[in-house]
């Protein structure tokens, strides 16, 4: 019980989300060499409050690509009951697809650096994987998603998928090999 970290109080809160929500779009647009002093500058603090939140860049790095992971949890979470099962799960691995690049960017940086990065988003990881699976299971109920596909399987195709869209060949679009995943997860999709 003693080792559990004290909430923040609100206007710390603020501050520690602000610097995630520049830091974010600051190494999305040009990369993690962005120097901490002006991404504290852009979130209008100073640099002692950044580095009581995040004493190295490792530790933002990290924390960017947590919160990149829980907000997918949530808009898992928010698709759950969603109309059109199939597009449900289709929006949410849009938007897999679509964070991926950043985040293996900042993977592979604190990889580099050193830090274990998949260890520490474990916990994340998992209910991420527990959520799209509710989704697929969702989708193959309605008949849109073919049944022989458990969430090994996709996220085994997934992540090929998005190794394969960081090694894009010429010619090749990022549209068209989604729509190759789309395809084959659909119904009437060879088996």
């Amino acid at each position: 019980m003693g080792n559990e970290p004290r909430p923040l109080r609100a206007d710390a809160r603020r501050n520690r989300d602000r610097l995630l929500e520049v830091a974010r779009g600051a190494f999305a647009a040009e990369g993690v060499s962005v120097p901490l002093d002006e991404i504290a500058r852009r979130a209008g603090v100073g640099p002692g409050t950044l580095y009581r939140h995040f004493p190295t860049k490792e530790s933002l790095l990290e924390a960017v690509v947590r919160e990149r992971v829980r907000r997918l949890v949530d808009r898992a979470q928010a698709l759950r009951h969603d109309e059109d099962p199939a597009a449900a799960l289709f929006t949410l691995l849009d938007q897999v697809v679509e964070d991926a690049a950043a985040k293996a960017d900042l993977v592979d940086t604190l990889a580099g650096a050193g830090v274990e990065i998949r260890t520490a988003l474990t916990t994340d990881v998992t209910r991420l994987h527990a959520e799209i699976g509710h989704l697929l299971i969702r989708a193959q109920d309605s008949g849109a998603v073919r049944g022989d596909i458990g969430i090994a399987d996709l996220m085994t195709v997934l992540g090929g998928v998005l190794y394969a869209l960081r090694h894009l060949g010429a010619g090749a679009t990022r549209e068209h090999v989604v729509a190759i995943l789309y395809d084959g997860l659909r119904t009437g999709a060879p088996a």
